[in-house]
This record gives structure tokens, C-alpha cells and sequence, in this order.
């Protein structure tokens, strides 16, 4: 009996779960030196032994002396319906592992750790549920390893910087990550394998950065608050989810939509919720023809902005932004924002006039609350002017928070902080009330939250077209797909056409300003210069932007290399039309585009291409508009100058 008794005491210690294809397999071990994972896909290693773990502030390190209590498998087959974005159905097909832990000796301490693994990458989170002697905790550090070879390549930009996420992306080798590196940060290992750590559900907790650990091992790096601690958290408590998205090829990697599977689907009604296309009263000032501050020049007057709505109809865009229009520009506003006013306009402009004059137009016009980070401020104000835009009919709003750090509670905090994550996610739940849209620039990286909560329409989170006239090189743009819009859509401020601006020379041709707007998806896509530009010389291009969507149902990368090139085909969801944009960096391309995608069928290809002289620096506005007959037998042969790109509209015949 004594051997029997024994042999049914033998705690297990190590747990094995694959994708549902068997070509990612995730171990996790469990000994007296903790608890520890790796990964490996089509039987290449991916990530080493990689520990698990937490430091609390007041509290013994739980990592170690631990046993499995109990093991819980399950299968996640599921289609997810999205309703709005780059696809109309994702695939939340993975295999999941719940492992329940313990502590073996006082004070016994208990915590869960959920695995997901997907054929295409792996997840996993932390579960605190409330402990027997404490309901709160502060977090010292979170120990989660991604125990990466250093010899891998790694595109990366630097935290705790003061532009946020607005820094050109680099290559390097992960051996020389010793300074925090934001999320998505993609790698390419000496095997051969592509993949891309992030989060997914960032709720109420520290954004996760990466850098070396003191064991040379790269590990999560929780945005700290002023005080120090990573967060402060009530129990229960589960920890955004640690994702590791897997790929044989880069141009596969941008097809992973992991993190909106991770996130629960929506509580309420989002029916209301719709895609926009809009014109700005935005950069004429950065050319300097108009200013945001109220003077002889200020642009938002209710005269211009009634000319923009008359434009916008002519042009057959929905949607009008306007910056300026409030109480608070005057002077060094970077530094003035604490004296923001957003109920308050300036005197040459009269938002209910404007938004009446919108509606008889059928345009809506998209608000603005620039908060430069004073957060306390914006707070005391945010449902008496959220109600104000509401009780105007504006429905949409773009929110912005420049400055390098939040002033919340009277403390300077980072904008990816917990207090930081926590603000965002109040503007977001408070516009879910009021059925209005956002667009947040400045903002908390994307980590799949749009699936709950689909009025984030889009955010900003990189160097956008602001940055042009000397700060951006033409292959940013080819970084992006494989890096930050792993995380989401972006506003990129597309299609600016007046290139040569002496305030502001653009580094594109200008057919590539109108592959951005396939290229970068957003759910809220700027047509950012000013109306006389699309008319009358560019109305033949124009004629793209008017047509182009911004809610499509499949989506589907034809081929790139990380910061070369990008070309990608996506089908519009209202019809079965397709649209193909394609970017390179400094370097000209010949590309051919395979069509087999195609449904039955003869379509006529409309193209507007690069000319065989044009060039980014030296012949911008070259280019060539023809149309031909297409099935999905055919290719198209497709030319990229150097900064260049092309867009193609597939119309089904």
C-alpha cells in the first residue's frame, strides 16, 4: 500500500501543448527553481527556457518552490466576426492549456497561468485570483522572459523616449537591446523564423516594453509609474496577454490577427459604429498658410470651415475634421495646456453653426481635444464635452496628448503607464456612451482592444506624414507593416499631394501617396491636404482616394521583405471589388502581381503607377494612369521607383 500511496503523490512537472496543426509546441516546466516555458516551431527552437514570475512590493518573490495542483485542456475553434476593419472574419482556432499553481510552502500562495497556442504563435497571461491574507497588490516587477537567441535580428524603436512612439525604426541585433524597446518588436532568428513579441487586452497595468535582463536574457519591462511600482492591482487580476506571434516568412507575419482573438467580443450594441473617410482643417497649418492659435491667419473661422464641408461634398468624402477651434491655442500651447478649454470656442468660430450647416451636407464633422497631457485637466472636463459634441451631432473625435509626459494627480506620468492606459480606456468606454468614434493620436499602442470595443476607429502610435520635410525616409513606411501595425490600424494623414511645399517637401512620388491608403489600414482614413489640391490638375488621382473603402473583408499580403517593400491586396467589404497598394524604400522594384485571388470573372484594372523616370527626390509627380482587362489568370506588371509606390482598383465587370 505504502508503494501505491507514494506513486499517487508524484506531482507532475512538466506540460506540453501544440498548435492545432502540431507545428508550435510550447513546454512548460515546473521545479524547485520555478516555473518555465520554450518554444519551438517546425521543430526549430524559437524561445529558450524562458522563467516566469512576479516581485510584489511588501511581499515574497512568487516564482519558485511551486507544483501543478490541477491541468485543464481545452480547444478553441472559433470564426470571429469583426465589424469593421482589415478582415470581416478571423480564425480563434488554438489549443489551450490552464495550469493551476501553488506555492509548497507557507504561504501557499496560489496563481494561474493560461496558455493559448494558435498555429501562427503563442499567449499566455497570468491569473491572480484573491489570497487568503491580501486583496491588493503593487508590482515590483513582472519576471516574463523571451529568451530569444542574440543572435537574431531585431526591428526595434527605443521607451521611454519623449516623442512616445514617434522614432524611425532601426535594425539591430537583439545582443545590443540594453535599452527598453516598445512592443510589437520583431525578430528574425538564425533559423529562419519570424516572430513578434507584443500584448494583447492592456487593461489597468503597465504597457510591456523589452530589453536585456541582468542574466542577458531579454524580459518584460513594465512602464513604471512615479512612484515606482509597475501597477497597483486589485484581486482578481489577470495580466494582459504575453503574445509571441510566429511566422516562416515576413509577409506571412502581417497576416497575424492574434491579438483580436485574445480579446473578449463586444457587451453591448456597437451597431452605430461606422468607418470614415475625412479632410482636415489640419495641414495648412503645418505648411504654415493657417495657424491653430486665433489671430489674423487662424484656421478653424466658421467661414473655412464651411468652405472644407462645401469641398468635402464636391470631392465625395464623408467627414470633416477641425484643430484650433477652441479655447486654449494661444501662445506656447505644448506648455498652456493646462488652460485647454473644450466647451469653449474661439470667437470667429461657431461650432453649432458649423455642425448644422455639416448635417444639412450630410458631412460629419470629427472634433478635436488636443490635452497636450494634462490629464486632470481634461478629466475635470471630459462628459461636459463629450455631451457637447454629442448634443451637436458630432460623432466622431480625434483626441491628441503631445508633450512627453501626463499630468495625472499632480504627478508626471509616463503615457504608457497604468494611470496612462487607464485614461485612455476612460475616453474610450465615455465615447461608447455617447455612441461616438475615436481616432487617438499620441496614444496607448493597440493591443486588440478594438474587437470589445470597436469605436476606437484608429490611433496614431509611429511617425506619421507630420514628420515629413526631412524626418521620415521612404523606407518607413516599408517598416511598418511588420512592426507597429501588428498592432492595429494607423492614422497616417494619407494623401498629401502638394510635395514641394517649401515648408514641407514630401518623400514620396505621389502614386505612393495613394498606396498608403491601402497599405496602412484605419478605420478612420485622413485625406489630409487641403481640397484645392484633388481638384481640377489631381482629380484624375484623386479619383482613387474617392473610390478606395475603409472597411474591407479579406486581406491578403502578395510580398515584402522588413523595411524593402510592402505590396498587399485587400477586398472591399460592401462590393466585390479589390485594391492593391504597393510601397518601396530607396530602391525602384519591377513586381509581379499574381491575380489568382480573383473570383470568376473579367474585372477592369484601374492603375496609377509610378512613371519609368520618376523619382522621390528628382521627379516626384510622374506618373501613369492606363486601365486594362484583367481574370485571375492574368499578372500585372507593376513598376516602383525609388520612394514610390502604386494603387490598383479591381473592378469586378
Amino acid at each position: 500500500m505504502l508503494k501505491w500511496a507514494n506513486l499517487f503523490s508524484i506531482q507532475k512537472t512538466h506540460e506540453t501543448i501544440s498548435s492545432p496543426d502540431g507545428g508550435v509546441v510550447c513546454h512548460i516546466s515546473v521545479a524547485s527553481g520555478g516555473v518555465v516555458y520554450h518554444i519551438d516551431k517546425n521543430n526549430k527552437p524559437v524561445v529558450k527556457s524562458s522563467r516566469l514570475g512576479f516581485l510584489f512590493f511588501g511581499e515574497k518573490p512568487l516564482y519558485s518552490n511551486l507544483k501543478i495542483v490541477r491541468a485543464v485542456r481545452k480547444k478553441n475553434r472559433e470564426i470571429v466576426k469583426l465589424l469593421w476593419g482589415e478582415d470581416s472574419e478571423i480564425s480563434n482556432n488554438c489549443n489551450e492549456l490552464i495550469l493551476y499553481l501553488s506555492e509548497k510552502t507557507p504561504p501557499e500562495r496560489i496563481f494561474t497561468l493560461r496558455f493559448r497556442v494558435f498555429n501562427d504563435g503563442v499567449a499566455f497571461r497570468y491569473e491572480i485570483p484573491p489570497q487568503p491574507k491580501f486583496q491588493r497588490l503593487s508590482v515590483e516587477e513582472e519576471l516574463t522572459e523571451f529568451n530569444f537567441d542574440l543572435n537574431s535580428a531585431v526591428w526595434k524603436i527605443p521607451a521611454y523616449q519623449p516623442d512616445r512612439y514617434e522614432y524611425n525604426y532601426e535594425k539591430n541585433i537583439a545582443a545590443n537591446l540594453t535599452e527598453s524597446a516598445h512592443t510589437p518588436l520583431t525578430f528574425k532568428t538564425p533559423n529562419g523564423v519570424y516572430a513578434s513579441i507584443h500584448e494583447a487586452a492592456l487593461y489597468d497595468y503597465g504597457s510591456m516594453n523589452v530589453k536585456l535582463n541582468s542574466s542577458s536574457i531579454l524580459s518584460s519591462d513594465i512602464t513604471p509609474l512615479s512612484d515606482n511600482s509597475k501597477a497597483h492591482i486589485n484581486l482578481p487580476f489577470n495580466t494582459p496577454w504575453r503574445v509571441i506571434m510566429l511566422a516562416d516568412s515576413a509577409i506571412e507575419l502581417t497576416t497575424n490577427r492574434m491579438i483580436y482573438a485574445l480579446n473578449p467580443p463586444p457587451t453591448q450594441d456597437f451597431s452605430w459604429v461606422k468607418t470614415l473617410k475625412f479632410l482636415g482643417i489640419w495641414w495648412a497649418m503645418y505648411v504654415g498658410e493657417w495657424t491653430w492659435a486665433p489671430g489674423e491667419n487662424h484656421g478653424a473661422t466658421t467661414a473655412h470651415a464651411k468652405d472644407y464641408i462645401d469641398a468635402a461634398l464636391s470631392l465625395g468624402i464623408s467627414g470633416l475634421l477641425i484643430e484650433g477651434w477652441n479655447d486654449g491655442w494661444e501662445g506656447d500651447w505644448l506648455e498652456n495646456g493646462i488652460n485647454n478649454k473644450f466647451t469653449v470656442s474661439t470667437s470667429d468660430f461657431d461650432l453649432p453653426r458649423v455642425a448644422s450647416y455639416a448635417k444639412s451636407r450630410n458631412i460629419e464633422l470629427v472634433g478635436h481635444h488636443e490635452t497636450v497631457g494634462f490629464i486632470d485637466n481634461y478629466e475635470k472636463q471630459l462628459e461636459s464635452a463629450y455631451n457637447y459634441y454629442a448634443s451637436n451631432g458630432i460623432n466622431y473625435i480625434k483626441t491628441g496628448y503631445a508633450g512627453s509626459k501626463m499630468l495625472i494627480h499632480g504627478c508626471r506620468e509616463y503615457h504608457h503607464s497604468q494611470l496612462g492606459v487607464n485614461h485612455y480606456q476612460k475616453t474610450v468606454e465615455l465615447a461608447a456612451k455617447k455612441h461616438i468614434c475615436l481616432d487617438i493620436h499620441e496614444p496607448i499602442k493597440g493591443t486588440g482592444i478594438e474587437r470589445t470595443w470597436p469605436n476606437l476607429l484608429t490611433r496614431e502610435g509611429a511617425r506619421g506624414q507630420e514628420y515629413e520635410g526631412g524626418a521620415l525616409s521612404p523606407s518607413h513606411v516599408c517598416f511598418l507593416p511588420y512592426t507597429r501595425l501588428l498592432a492595429g490600424g494607423m492614422d497616417y494623414t494619407s494623401g498629401i499631394f502638394d510635395l514641394d511645399h517649401p515648408t514641407k517637401k514630401i518623400h514620396t512620388t505621389i502614386t505612393r501617396q495613394l498606396a498608403y491608403f491601402v497599405v496602412i489600414y484605419s478605420g478612420m482614413q485622413m485625406v489630409a491636404d487641403r481640397p484645392h489640391l484633388y481638384e481640377a490638375k489631381f482629380a484624375p488621382l484623386f479619383k482613387f482616394i474617392k473610390n478606395v473603402p475603409t472597411n474591407f473583408a479579406k486581406t491578403l499580403p502578395l510580398a515584402g521583405e522588413i523595411g524593402e517593400y510592402y505590396i498587399v491586396a485587400r477586398q472591399d467589404r460592401d462590393s466585390s471589388d479589390w485594391y492593391i497598394g504597393g510601397v518601396t524604400n530607396e530602391d525602384s522594384r519591377h513586381a509581379n502581381l499574381y491575380l489568382n485571388f480573383l473570383s470568376d470573372g473579367e474585372y477592369l484594372a484601374e492603375i496609377y503607377a509610378d512613371a519609368t523616370d520618376a523619382n522621390y527626390q528628382t521627379n516626384k509627380f510622374a506618373h501613369k494612369i492606363f486601365e486594362q482587362k484583367v481574370t485571375k489568370d492574368s499578372i500585372i506588371k507593376i513598376f516602383m521607383a525609388p520612394g514610390g509606390g502604386f494603387a490598383i482598383r479591381l473592378r469586378k465587370l
